[in-house]
């Protein structure tokens, strides 16, 4: 296998983890603040 196709499908791996991570990260911190907001009231 060449090195290069090698580090290119990490970088492409790395980038998606870090997009689903990312999304899962605003999920997160969108349905807390919903929760919070709906606790005030």
């Amino acid at each position: 296998m060449d090195s290069g196709f090698f580090s290119h499908v990490m970088i492409i791996v790395v980038g998606a983890i870090a997009t689903l991570g990312g999304i899962g990260l605003i999920g997160a911190l969108v349905s807390l603040g919903r929760t919070a907001a709906y606790k005030k009231h």
